[in-house]
């Protein structure tokens, strides 16, 4: 298994969205790196939704649903690609960037290192970390 982390401006699509739509199509990305992360995605994988801009928190865990496929917002034959996120289980406590930023064991996250990337892999370690960090 693979974990992961996006991110999404609750203003645009916020958490609370995400789980009365029941799942969505993670389209949108235009960044190679993080479509390269999107193509890596396996079903089953977790991931971390972040809150960012605003309130810069990870406030819960989807899931990968499916592979990724071409992404419908783009135009067709481009190579950009969207999976298809499920949510899991908000955090018990939402997990602040600056909690993130004050613990050791974080240091190298991508979160910190590529602060706009949207979307980012996590190591095993980085995902436990802050699932204890919420609780």
């Amino acid at each position: 298994m693979n974990y992961w982390l996006v991110k999404s401006e609750p203003a645009a699509y916020s958490w609370e969205t995400f789980v009365r739509d029941g799942g969505t199509d993670w389209t949108g990305v235009r960044n190679f790196q993080a479509r390269n992360f999107l193509q890596q995605m396996q079903p089953g994988d977790l991931v971390l939704y972040y809150h960012s801009v605003t309130e810069k928190q990870v406030v819960g865990i989807a899931e990968v649903a499916a592979l990724a496929a071409p992404d419908a917002t783009a135009e067709a034959g481009s190579g950009w690609v969207a999976v298809h996120l499920t949510p899991q289980q908000p955090l018990a406590r939402p997990v602040a960037l600056a909690q993130i930023k004050q613990d050791a064991r974080l240091s190298q996250i991508g979160l910190l290192r590529q602060s706009r990337l949207s979307v980012m892999a996590l190591r095993p370690e980085e995902f436990d970390t802050i699932l204890e960090l919420s609780s």
